[in-house]
């Protein structure tokens, strides 16, 4: 059995949580999230807890069951909690400003690159190098933030660039001269 799929997903106070026709939907402080199941596994909502139940024991319903316990997991806490991802920008010139639905990356290329900030996603630019983007869609929050991270990813040398504030960047050694 899947130890993650086995897990319960307990549900908050504040939120409510419909399951009918292999649709899921969460309503919650923060917004609503809605999904499909999978027709081999089941949802059981009783006690304020989620429990995903597989159709079958098989190898590829065990992993649909702890797949399907993420995707659920992931969209109650969204909506009660949300979700957040720090991007720092390095390197001298680099910043970043808000305009509206857009943010203004300098970024050392000739021009400012123009990022169109995603329906469901929220951005906050601090000190003009520190980018927070937030939101309930946990899957929708991490593309964009990729995205925002290839604009200019890091480079090993100088560790110019866009990454992600937990993330390390392994540096190499430049040349040396030889006399």
């Amino acid at each position: 059995m899947s130890r993650v799929g086995k897990k319960p997903i307990p549900i908050p106070g504040k939120t409510s949580i419909t399951y009918q026709d292999r649709e899921f939907r969460v309503q919650g402080e923060k917004g609503t999230l809605s999904g499909n199941i999978h027709p081999d596994v089941d949802l059981h909502i009783e006690d304020n807890t989620i429990r995903v139940i597989p159709g079958k024991d098989t190898r590829k319903i065990r992993a649909l069951q702890g797949l399907t316990r993420s995707l659920v997991a992931n969209m109650v806490t969204g909506v009660s909690q949300g979700f957040e991802r720090v991007l720092e920008i390095n390197g001298i010139g680099y910043r970043a400003e808000i305009s509206g639905k857009q943010i203004i990356f300098h970024l050392g290329y000739s021009h400012p690159v123009n990022f169109d900030i995603p329906e469901g996603v929220s951005a906050a630019v601090e000190k003009n190098t520190i980018v927070k983007i937030s939101g309930t869609d946990k899957q929708l929050l991490g593309h964009t933030a990729a995205a925002i991270r290839r604009l200019r990813p890091p480079e090993p040398y100088k560790g110019k660039g866009v990454k992600y504030a937990e993330e390390h960047i392994q540096r190499k050694a430049g040349k040396t001269g030889t006399k």
